[in-house]
């Protein structure tokens, strides 16, 4: 009886509607994507169009008074000429930020790859992932009780010098460099070191046996071969730290003025959704613009 089954089915043809056919590979796929793409849509992508629109709008759209539209709110770098200096601080801050982050980050990486094994690099991460398992507002202030006059760095530097001066730095722009770079830092260390734990051992005990000094292979051989782990450590750290407002407003006092605090402003004193939504725009063309320059160069540096 089985084996008049399996004749059966095997003589049915593929239009018999009792053969079960499998579904075509891209509604399997699409079916695994829809639940991230659709959030994305509903999170991301939704506010950002809402934000478009209101850019382009005159006034916020309160109450009964008429909507218009109008581009006189992109031009306000030129009827505010002030908003320039306020924009190259914050690209200013934003490259010091990176740099900073990049040159510590790529060397606790290196610690990390290389140095370390088992348990001691596990509980070595779990370390560095701490700053992302505290409060944001709670690593910014404990960083005034450190920075300010009279705090803890004033208090452990007069021990060894007590005649000294202050060297509190609060409420201003190396405070801010500071705060920014506590809370951006693991995300350097940690694609730092997915791309340094990729590298062979083989290459770099064979450029050490060849008489390579280390700042030659850091150099020439875990520098090169690491740079993807650095690009997208800086694309994680630059995005975000030239948006920041808490730490420039917490840190930073009256010198802490940048983009992120004028757009705050603009959402939450001012009530200028359209000023602070175009802002917000011109700020992320501006940052497109300089990654796409410079993504070319380091492509080609990479590649060579």
């Amino acid at each position: 009886m089985q084996n008049d089954n399996l004749t059966s089915a095997s003589e049915r043809g593929p239009s018999d509607p009792r053969v079960r056919r499998p579904l075509p590979s891209w509604v399997s796929t699409t079916a695994l994507l829809m639940p991230t793409y659709g959030w994305l849509t509903l999170a991301v992508f939704l506010p950002l169009l809402t934000m478009l629109v209101f850019s382009f709008m005159a006034a916020t759209p309160m109450g009964k008074a008429p909507i218009v539209f109008t581009l006189k709110q992109y031009r306000a770098f030129i009827d505010q000429p002030y908003l320039i200096g306020i924009a190259f601080t914050s690209l200013l801050i934003g490259f010091w930020t990176t740099f900073a982050c990049a040159v510590l980050g790529f060397l606790a990486a290196v610690a990390l790859a290389r140095s370390t094994f088992g348990k001691t690099r596990e509980l070595l991460l779990i370390l560095i992932l701490l700053p992302f398992w505290t409060n944001g507002l709670v690593r910014i202030f404990s960083w005034t009780m450190v920075l300010r006059e009279n705090g803890f760095l004033d208090t452990i530097f007069h021990m060894v010098l007590p005649d000294a001066g202050s060297i509190g730095f609060l409420y201003t722009r190396y405070a801010v460099v500071v705060g920014l770079v506590h809370g951006y830092l693991p995300y350097m260390i940690l694609t730092c070191y997915i791309a340094l734990v990729t590298i062979d051992d083989a290459i770099i005990e064979a450029a050490a046996s060849l008489g390579a000094r280390w700042w030659t292979i850091l150099f020439k051989i875990l520098v090169p071969m690491a740079a993807p782990g650095l690009i997208s450590g800086a694309v994680l750290t630059f995005i975000p730290v030239i948006g920041s407002f808490m730490e420039p407003r917490i840190l930073g006092g009256r010198v802490g003025v940048t983009m992120g605090t004028v757009i705050e402003d603009q959402f939450t004193q001012a009530f200028n959704w359209p000023l602070g939504a175009s802002l917000s725009f011109t700020l992320l063309a501006v940052v497109l613009a300089i990654f796409g320059t410079f993504s070319g160069v380091l492509r080609r540096g990479t590649a060579a």
